[in-house]
């Protein structure tokens, strides 16, 4: 049994019907004519508690980014390339279309869609202010309106809504935090002196537990506490959590910095801030359309831009990079653990849900493992080709001779998060499976041997990964690669390797290096490597150059290896880094999981 993850079904299609029917009525009796339902909290998560979880509740589908707009005589649900396969199973498509949001927006179909003189409403706590001016450009064009709504209407008919989480808030370790509060604080001040900002709005959970090295348990498999700071140029911080969430220890940690005060607080706070004058710094990725509502009906200036604790944060300091190698040695052992025991027992009766609990387990066995950082992704033959598949009780599928098997999985300790993911051959693969991973392997080696100057952005050496697979006239649909936090979020920003990825990576930086390939009903494939930003010297370079150092330490399947695809540079990268993993990870294992893994890392051919 997991001690960390579920596998209950909680998309039900035979619901969504009545809950879209019972939202329609609840909007008539407003005078409404439609509302947005995006999958995001107060705070714009991409991992949300219960109590948010309003996109699930109304249309079935679970993924971790989505949207739906429900007016009078349609509604449509808009889901990313990942989650195209997925969204059509959970929700009911008679009552609700299911759209690619990469190429139908949700804005271009209110736009479309949205009757003459109809009203449009939306919660202005679930939206960014750019989020609503794109909703209100396209409600104008239809010749609509967008109105904020008073309460959320949904809120008003989900009668069994959780009630939203209250874990306890401790201090995180200055020793793995590698910086004191007093320190953080200092930098973000003197940020704040350079763009003239009087006070800082922290709307993102994320930045507030770095910035005052705290950490909760308000999400799952994320340490998040759920709540703002508000940073004035001069004078004590206010962290606004619930007071119930707080404990003596974190209290005592926080000290002076900041006095503590209810959530609910906030908007009068922050108006009586604005109402004095000057530039409130509200996050553009984070920060709801509703804070910006409060600045501005006080009379101040709501100073749109980006959070400076973001780069601060994606930024690791020494003392986070010794934890993240730290944690991915450790979690590199029971990886291998894992694998020695999948090749020595699949198939062998063996079901997703298995798999799930083995690896589970092996984290368990290193005595750190806090939570798991995600839900493990488990996709047997047809549900590897599912990009966030999760494995529940009714999908549980049994691994197959001739199959692929996917695993996208990782930890969080209290030194650092990991995800790998591994594509694993459930006896003989084909020639098709061959070709298609040898060339996932590629993309995958080209970034991490990737050298760029400083300046260059994840966007740029985005189609480094995908170059083997064009060749081939094929793609994925999904980044490359996301960032990674230091025992906080699984997935952070804003550096990213994908078509988006515009900022700029820089040394310290974690992202994941995760190309992949998916082949509808038939089989997945995707591989994933962390991997940090570091300083890189090149003989002869003119300018500063940067390059990866990889994390993650666990050998590729070398039975999917087409060896004549590879290149003898490629060949020579991969026995090198099998040979890394053996001497790290070799004396850390048993001697049967030594066998294996010595196998597993001899050189190629």
């Amino acid at each position: 049994m997991s001690r960390f993850q579920d596998f209950d079904d909680v998309a039900d299609p035979s619901r969504v019907a009545g809950r879209v029917a019972a939202l329609r009525a609840e909007l008539a009796a407003r005078g409404a004519h439609g509302f947005v339902v995006p999958r995001s909290d107060e705070h714009q998560s991409e991992y949300v508690p219960p109590s948010a979880e309003r996109l699930a509740w109304l249309t079935g589908f679970t993924g971790s980014a989505g949207m739906a707009v429900v007016l009078a005589d349609r509604a449509a649900l808009f889901v990313d390339g990942r989650y195209t396969l997925q969204a059509p199973a959970q929700t009911d498509t008679g009552a609700i279309a299911v759209l690619n949001s990469g190429e139908t927006s949700p804005s271009d179909w209110v736009a479309a869609n949205l009757p003459e003189g109809a009203v449009l409403a939306y919660d202005p706590w679930l939206h960014t202010a750019d989020a609503v001016a794109r909703l209100a450009k396209a409600a104008e064009a239809a010749g609509g309106r967008l109105v904020p709504a008073g309460s959320n209407p949904i809120d008003a008919i989900w009668t069994d809504r959780p009630a939203p989480p209250k874990a306890p808030v401790r201090p995180h370790p200055e020793a793995l935090a590698g910086e004191s509060r007093e320190a953080k604080l200092g930098r973000i001040r003197e940020a704040m002196a350079k763009e003239k900002l009087e006070a800082l709005v922290i709307s993102d959970p994320h930045a507030l537990a770095w910035a005052f090295n705290l950490r909760g348990g308000d999400v799952a498999h994320t340490p998040l506490p759920l709540g703002y700071a508000l940073v004035p140029r001069e004078g004590r911080a206010t962290l606004f959590l619930d007071p119930a969430k707080v404990t003596n220890e974190a209290g005592d940690a926080v000290g002076d910095l900041a006095a503590f005060r209810d959530p609910a607080a906030l908007p009068q706070a922050l108006a009586d801030l604005a109402a004095r004058g000057g530039k409130i710094r509200l996050d553009r990725a984070t920060a709801a359309q509703a804070l910006c509502d409060v600045v501005a009906q006080a009379g101040g200036v709501a100073d749109v831009g980006a959070d400076p604790v973001a780069l601060m944060k994606a930024r690791k300091n020494a003392a986070e990079i010794d934890g993240a190698r730290a944690a991915h040695v450790r979690d590199a052992a029971a990886f291998a653990r894992f694998l020695a025991w999948f090749a020595r027992t699949a198939p062998g009766g063996l079901t997703e849900i298995d798999v799930v609990e083995r690896l589970e387990a092996e984290r368990i066995d290193t005595g750190a493992l806090r939570d798991v950082s995600f839900p493990t992704i488990a996709g047997a033959g047809p549900n590897g080709a599912i990009v966030h598949y999760r494995v529940s009780r009714a999908s549980n599928r049994a691994l197959a001779a001739g199959e692929l098997f996917l695993i996208d999985s990782g930890a969080q300790y209290e030194d650092g998060t990991t995800d790998i993911t591994r594509t694993l051959p459930v006896g003989a693969p084909s020639d098709e499976m061959r070709d298609r991973y040898t060339r996932v392997l590629k993309g995958h080696l080209a970034i991490t041997r990737a050298v760029f100057p400083k300046g260059a952005s994840g966007a740029q050496i985005d189609g480094f990964a995908r170059a083997p697979l064009w060749e081939a006239g094929l793609d994925f649909d999904h980044g490359t690669g996301h960032g990674v936090g230091s025992f906080l979020s699984v997935h952070e920003g804003p550096q990213r390797i994908a078509k988006t990825g515009t900022t700029p990576l820089e040394p310290g930086m974690i992202l994941s290096n995760e190309p992949g390939y998916y082949k509808t009903n038939a089989y997945g494939i995707r591989i994933e490597n962390l991997i940090l930003v570091e300083a890189r010297e090149v003989v002869g370079a003119e300018r500063t150059m940067y390059g990866f150092e990889t994390l993650t330490l666990a050998p590729y399947a070398r039975e999917l290896i087409d060896l004549a695809l590879l290149t003898p540079e490629e060949r020579a990268f991969v026995d090198a880094y099998h040979a890394r993993v053996l001497e790290t990870i070799g004396p850390l294992v048993d001697a049967a999981t030594r066998d294996w893994l010595e196998g597993a890392c001899a050189t190629l051919g």
